[in-house]
Order: structure tokens, then sequence, then C-alpha cells
């Protein structure tokens, strides 16, 4: 998927139909109660889910999804009500998918369960399967073992959008890998909040011999940002061709209507959103954030420069893209 934020998305869409299916009659503050929804955000994933069926796309070959006053009313495709026949190919994706969950060792006892039936209906005579993830750090170990053990750990970190070098004490929840790569999930005591880190950029791990008690149910491994005190927070005014940004990047919505959003936009460094904003040239505009305007301000003097000599030979769109 192309982001964690619409890997959350389709999961709780996942996690919301068969619970409002199998509850006839359930409102609207029932759904946003359980599943952590906004109204207007539960309205875009039924329109998504409206849209959604087999080719053919006539009146049995489609999801039915809408708000009736308070009630939200989800009609299943003909389709749901047959059970599903995988073909071996797909049936075979899913098991390596399953695989792969368990080899990070983020599967629930109901997926490995699962897997395990998976695995007897499809070799039934023992075979073996090798699931091979992202590359091994060389600090993997030592921060699963902190994790399973419920051991505080020292890393040196270097974070990759600033370059900035930290030396840190977190509370290892869990270790996972995600789009390629390898993470650690846990409590960090020097932003004193929840962070995820990708393990190729911690250089060192040290076991502090301090012991921490991990939270009854901790988020769910996945890659997010978690904006702290020391980041950079810009108000950015995004046109509807550039709404996708608040849906793409882990922002705050503060405003929305016709198709446009003003997002609240936070970054470790200022350099990522006013590269942002230089992509979306006049799709978006900066509200406030003096930080942010005087790096992209910066920024695009510098660009200017570099293709000075492109626009000055007649190419003057590229220059005025830029102003």
């Amino acid at each position: 998927m192309s982001s964690a934020r619409t890997a959350e998305r389709l999961n709780r869409i996942l996690a919301m139909l068969p619970w409002v299916i199998a509850n006839p009659g359930t409102t609207v503050t029932e759904v946003c109660a359980r599943f952590g929804y906004q109204r207007a955000d539960l309205v875009r994933d039924l329109g998504i889910v409206f849209v959604c069926g087999l080719p053919g796309y006539g009146p049995g070959d489609l999801m039915d999804a809408y708000l009736d006053d308070d009630e939200v009313v989800v009609d299943a495709a003909d389709y749901f009500a047959r059970p599903l026949r995988l073909t071996a190919a797909e049936a075979l994706m899913l098991l390596a998918s399953g695989l792969a969950v368990q080899a990070s060792e983020a599967a629930t006892p109901a997926l490995e369960a699962a897997v395990e039936k998976l695995r007897r209906a499809l070799i039934p005579d023992e075979g073996a399967i090798d699931i091979d993830l992202a590359p091994e750090p060389d600090t993997l170990g030592a921060l699963r073992s902190a994790a399973r053990g419920g051991h505080v750990v020292e890393i040196t970190h270097t974070a990759m959008a600033s370059g900035r070098t930290t030396v840190r004490s977190i509370e290892p929840w869990g270790v996972f890998a995600a789009l390629g790569n390898w993470y650690v999930s846990g409590h960090c005591r020097l932003a004193g909040a929840e962070r995820v880190f990708r393990i190729d950029r911690v250089r060192s791990v040290v076991d502090t011999g301090e012991r921490f008690r991990p939270p009854a149910q901790p988020p769910a491994p996945t890659i997010r940002y978690t904006p702290g005190p020391e980041d950079v927070t810009a108000r950015i005014h995004l046109s509807p061709r550039a709404a996708w940004v608040a849906d793409y990047y882990p922002v705050s919505v503060v405003d929305e209507g016709d198709g446009a959003r003003t997002i609240d936009f936070s970054a470790a460094d200022p350099a990522v959103t006013a590269r942002l904003l230089l992509r979306l040239g006049r799709d978006a505009s900066l509200v406030s954030g003096d930080d942010v305007a005087h790096t992209l301000a910066d920024l695009r003097r510098r660009v200017l420069r570099r293709y000075g000599d492109y626009a000055e030979n007649g190419h003057s769109g590229a220059s005025e893209a830029l102003r």
C-alpha cells in the first residue's frame, strides 16, 4: 500500500463492514464510537464501499452503503451470500502474506490459527514455504529481545528527515516489518510519547537494566508519525486537487468544504513541509508557519537559480510555476 494512513483506513473499513452487516439498524453514533470514526470520515468510507463489486457492476454486483437519517445501512452484494472460493494462486498468495506477518512477530492468535489451517489445506505433506522479509539490521535482535522481556534500552538514532542523531531511552513494545523495512514501536522517554523508529537508522542499542510494564493493549504495529513539541507545525489550505494530502500524510484536518481542506502539517524539519508545498504549486497555500515560509522562500530561490538558464531560454513556465 502507498502509506500507513491508507492501510489504517482499509483495515477500519474491513472491520466496520461485517459488524454493520451483522447488526442491522445500527446508528452513526454507535459506529463512530466503536470504530473511532468522525461522521465525515464514515460518509467518505461508505462512498468507497458503494462502488465496490465485481465486473459487470449491475445491481447484484455492487454493495449498497449509505446513511438513512441516523442509521448506517450496508446491503451486501449477491456474491457475498456464497462462500468465497479461492483459486490455487490466490490461496497461495494469502498463505504467503499470513506467513510474512508471522515472521514479523505481529500475528494475533486468531491469525496464527487461520494460517495453520490454510497451510494444512494447501500443503498437506508437511512441505515448507520460506518467506524472506527485509534484511535484518544488526540491532534487530537486541530490540526484539528487549520488547519480549520488557527491558528499557538506550538507542542512538539518526532521523531520516533532518539527519540529526540523538541518544534516547525507549520502552520497546514490538518489532515489525512493513514497506520493505524493519521498525520498532514503543514509548520514547525523550519525546514523552509513542514513537516508531526505523531500525536501520538505529546505530546502537544498550540495555539499561531497567524493566518496564508494557501497556495492556499497545497500539497496532504500523508506521505512523506522531508530532512532538520539537516539531514544526504549519497550517496549509489545500484545493480540491490537493485534498489527497490529508489522506496520505498524518495531519490534523481543521476545516473542509467543497472538496477543499485546511490542515495542520507537522514535521521534524521545515524543509519537509516546504518541499511538499513546492510540489503542490498553486494547489496549496501556506496559511501560517513562519519557519516553513522562510524555508520555502529560500528553496524557491535556490531552484530558480539552478534552472535560471532554462527559464531564460524561453521556458518561462518553469519559472512562473515556482513564484
